[in-house]
Parts: C-alpha cells; structure tokens; sequence
C-alpha cells in the first residue's frame, strides 16, 4: 500500500469509526511520541523536526540519569552554574512551546468533527491533559531554573574559591538580630562549620555571643587599637565588634568590594582569634528575614523545652512582664515570626539557652527542606532566601559544597559548645585552653592533625 492510500494519511471522512480510532492513534502517538502524529498524517517537516527534539530530549534524559548516578559532582556543578542553568531554561521553553504547537497541530489532524460524538470530548480531553502534564512540566522546569539562576546572583559572590586549610573548610555563620528593640544589626547567633574536605563530615562550634577580651592577630586591622584583646572598660562581648566596626569603616576598607562588610570582617577576625582557626568564608542569616524563609517552608516543628515569651519586657529581677503571648512547652509548630521569638528571646533565660534554641530552629530548617517540600514551595523559598542570606561564598564553589553535603549526610554532625557548662568561661576566658580543645575535638587522637 503506497503512502497515498495510507488510511492514517489520507482518511474517508465519512467512516466515523475509522476516525475515531485514527483520533485515538495520533493523541496517543503524540503523547509518547511527539512529532509522529505529523510525520504520519501531517506536516512531515514539522514531524521530523518534533522527533529529531524528541530524540535529543531522551538523549539528554538518559545523559542526565547517568551522570546522577555515576558522576553526581558534575550534576551539582552544572546545577549551581548560572550559564548551564540559563541554557537549561532556555530549553525547557523551547520544548513547552514545540510540544503546544504539535499538540494543537495534531488535534488539527484528529478533525474532531469527524469522529463519533461520543468520542469526541475523551479524545480533546486526552490531548489537552497531555499537552498541559507535558508543556506544563517544561514550563515549570524552565521557572525552577530562572529562580534558581536568580538565587544564585542575588546571593552569592562571584570571588576567590579557598583551597581547604588543614584539610578542613571553615565558614562562619552568623545570625544577625536587626530587631526592633536595638540599634543596628548584631550577630545573636555566633557558629563555625567546619568541613572535612575529603569526608564532608561536619562539625559545628558555637561561640557565645558574650565572650570577652577576644584576642586578635598581629595583622588584624583591629590588633592596633587593642592588641591586648577586645578591653574597652565596660564588658565588651564579640558581638559588640559588628557595631564597631560599621563604626570605623576605614579598619576594613576593601570589605565592601569583598562582597563583605566593615562589621563581618571585625567578627570574623574575632572568632578566628577566639578559635584559633581561619575562616574562608561567611554565611549570615538575618534573623529578622529568616520569618519569610520559615513561612515559605510551611512553618517548622520544635518540642520547646520551657514557656517562652513573645514579646515584653523584663522586670527588676529579670522576670518577664507586659508579655502579649507566650510559647508554651511541648511540640509546637511554628510560623515564622514565633519561630523568631524562640530564637531569639531572652527575658528571663541566659544567652547560653538563647544558643540551644537557635540551633533548634537551624537543625529544623534544615530538616524541613526536603526535596518535595522545595519543589512544591520553590519560587517562595528562593525569593526570601535570597532576602535572608548574605555571603560571600562564590557561585563556583557551590557545586563541590553540594557534593560534600551529599556526604555529610550520612553521617553525625558533631558540636563543640564554647559554654561555661563545657568548662569555658566566657568573662575569664582561657584562649589557650579553648584552642587546643578546638584542634582536639577536629582532629581527635585517632587522626593525623596537622602541625599547630
């Protein structure tokens, strides 16, 4: 039977049986196969055209599910790539709009009005809910790859990328407290992670807010002005230094350009001296910001372990007072302003419990970002992320952090509290004391720590 006596091809519109299961044919055809639909009974240049794209797409589809799983750090530099990711919406647009064009073109084919009638809203039915899942998803992946790209301009820098030191990446995460009931911004929240660069094993290193008479290096620009530690008369705690800092901009006059500020650049050179540790680079988190992170997340889920206030003030005995609501013991889910008051309220509790609550509500954060709750929340996510962190980690980095990550995940986070219950004294600190025990607790007996 030649081509033009091909049934499919070249139909007889009057047996509305044979088009009914021609309609059936194509929609299906088209579905799994896009393009076919033409080269059977359409336009065949636009067919080939569709299934040359359709053959690439599965090429690419099959590439990919290798490369995830025998080469998972190219799929994560490729991921966090603002180029690849930009190449990667430019073809998710194209094939949502291919695939609406060949669905509207064979649905032209079908010639609806031929075919029985009661076959008639199944068929149109069929190839509308394929061109929607399909052109739908592409469209869709082309948004996580704009936000995606976005998040990664707005967020992180585009500096030096840090060979490890002593095996080890050290970044500083600081929670900044902008909150109405103070001047300026101040780290609350003062931690070190620290990655093993071949394990991805981390660890993480709370430093308390209030340490005292921190200690700089020679060639720190704050050395200068106290080069017998941070001793102004008055209690002059690690966090002070962010303030001091904004203060005296000319201590740190390339900060800015660094994609760093005056004040993370005083505070970094504050918990090196403290720790005894370089940090490559710095994550802050804006404590106040963070309730759009939390709210996009859905909320969180804490067990708080007292009754906690929202807002207040405290009276002569440092009790609570004036307190509009209160977070009550037990399992609690949060929203993203109370989830704020509980990491960040102090009336009536020391700083030391303010760290166990802030790490809390991080170690929930992280658990509820999960991979169907980002995909399902992704655009609300990547915009208040993008609101909430600052750094000055480079985009190029990112691919082999998430490759550590992938690691860490199989094993325990271990934590080293610098706190008084631990042993360390924040108001009478002994620096040498807190520094062996840093090197200690990163590189136990059992390994081979570097030289000191």
């Amino acid at each position: 039977m030649s081509s033009s006596t091909l049934p499919v091809r070249f139909p007889n519109p009057a047996n509305r049986a044979l088009m009914t299961r021609r309609a059936w044919w194509l929609v299906g055809l088209n579905l799994l196969v896009p393009g076919s639909a033409q080269v059977l009974a359409g336009n065949r240049r636009l067919g080939r055209f569709g299934l040359g794209a359709t053959l690439v797409l599965w090429t690419l589809v099959v590439l990919g599910v290798l490369a995830a799983v025998f080469l998972r750090p190219v799929v994560y530099v490729i991921s966090t790539n603002v180029i690849a990711l930009t190449a990667v919406q430019i073809l998710a647009v194209f094939y949502a709009v291919l695939w609406l064009v060949l669905t509207i073109d064979a649905l032209r084919l079908v010639r609806i009005i031929r075919i029985e009638p009661s076959a008639r809203a199944l068929v149109a039915a069929l190839a509308i809910i394929g061109m929607v899942a399909v052109s739908g998803t592409a469209a869709y992946g082309a948004m996580i790859a704009s936000s995606t790209r976005g998040l990664l301009l707005d967020t992180f820098a585009g500096g030096q990328m840090a060979d490890p030191i002593d095996g080890r990446y050290n970044i500083l995460l600081l929670g900044g407290d902008a909150g109405p009931d103070r001047m300026g911004l101040r780290p609350d929240s003062i931690s070190v992670v620290s990655v093993d660069a071949a394990t991805g094993a981390v660890s993480m290193i709370g430093v308390p807010r209030n340490q005292e008479f921190v200690p700089f290096v020679a060639d720190s620009p704050l050395y200068g002005p106290f080069p017998n530690g941070y001793d102004c008369g008055d209690d002059c705690l690690i966090s002070y230094l962010y303030t001091y800092a904004e203060e005296h901009p000319e201590l740190y006059p390339d900060a800015v350009a660094n994609d760093s500020t005056p004040g993370i650049e005083a505070t970094r050179d504050a918990v090196e001296g403290v720790l005894g540790l370089t940090m490559q680079y710095y994550v802050l988190i804006d404590m106040q910001g963070f309730i759009d992170l939390i709210d996009a997340l859905g909320g969180i889920d804490i067990t708080s372990q007292a009754r906690y206030p929202i807002g207040g003030d405290i009276d002569a005995n440092g009790q609570p007072i004036n307190v509009g609501a209160w977070i009550e013991p037990g399992p609690q889910h949060m929203d993203g302003n109370r989830a704020l008051w509980y990491a960040r309220s102090r009336h009536g509790f020391d700083d030391f419990d303010r760290m166990r609550r802030q790490r809390e509500v991080q170690d929930a954060m992280l658990t509820q970002l999960n991979p169907q709750n980002v995909l399902l929340r992704f655009q609300d996510i990547a915009r208040a992320g993008a609101q909430v962190v600052r750094t000055d980690i480079p985009s190029g980095m990112l691919g082999g952090f998430v490759s550590l990550a992938e690691k860490a995940k199989e094993q325990p986070v271990a934590s080293l509290n610098i706190t008084p219950e631990n042993g360390y004294l924040p108001g009478n600190p002994d620096y040498a004391f807190i520094q062996s025990s840093v090197r200690a607790f990163l590189y136990p007996p059992e390994e081979t720590a570097p030289p000191a």
